[in-house]
């Protein structure tokens, strides 16, 4: 039988066992502990896969560097009102980028108008760049999405997309930033 070693810190639970340990932070959600520090994405500015670092911050480390709203939405998984964040109606050509940890997320040739009032778009940049998990939030059964270099909430994907995913990911703007191609 494995003996285990509960201890709490600062930043949260840490779990002490003989095949290893185990870090959560209170305010980090289970889909994000994750035991690999570095993970291979999509870089559009690198044209290719990468290898690179997982970000961890403390919550106070995230407040210190994020807007409330921006705050509220990727590392509460609040969602922020329809038609009323930056990108939901942005029509420029470029790469929307995690507003956490800039990461990038999408392309704006895969962005479409869903009249839902959020920025809406049928495939990520790459599948290694998101991150799903089952949301129970609501009395429904949804699929959110978070970045999967910093774990930051960015809304929820859908079945109900167009052609040629069928896919809708429903982004909340303040999640994100956006830059121009040149």
């Amino acid at each position: 039988m494995e003996r285990r070693l509960f201890l709490k810190s600062l930043t949260g639970w840490v779990l002490l066992g003989t095949s290893g340990f185990w870090l959560k932070n209170l305010d980090t959600p289970a889909h994000a502990i994750e035991t690999a520090t570095r993970i291979k994405v999509w870089s559009a500015t690198e044209g290719g896969y990468i290898m690179t670092d997982r970000v961890v911050k403390t919550a106070a480390e995230w407040q210190q560097q994020l807007t409330a709203e921006q705050y509220h939405v990727t590392r509460e998984e609040g969602t922020e009102r329809a038609f009323t964040g930056r990108y939901w109606n942005n029509h420029d050509a470029g790469t929307y980028r995690c507003i956490c940890c800039g990461q990038d997320l999408f392309d704006s040739k895969t962005k479409f108008d869903s009249g839902t009032g959020w920025p809406s778009f049928y495939e990520p940049i790459a599948p290694e760049n998101i991150g799903k998990s089952e949301d129970r939030k609501f009395f429904t059964v949804r699929t959110e999405i978070h970045c999967s270099r910093c774990d930051a909430h960015l809304g929820h994907v859908f079945d109900d997309g167009p052609k040629p995913t069928g896919l809708r990911y429903c982004i909340n703007s303040a999640s994100l930033d956006f830059s121009v191609k040149s």
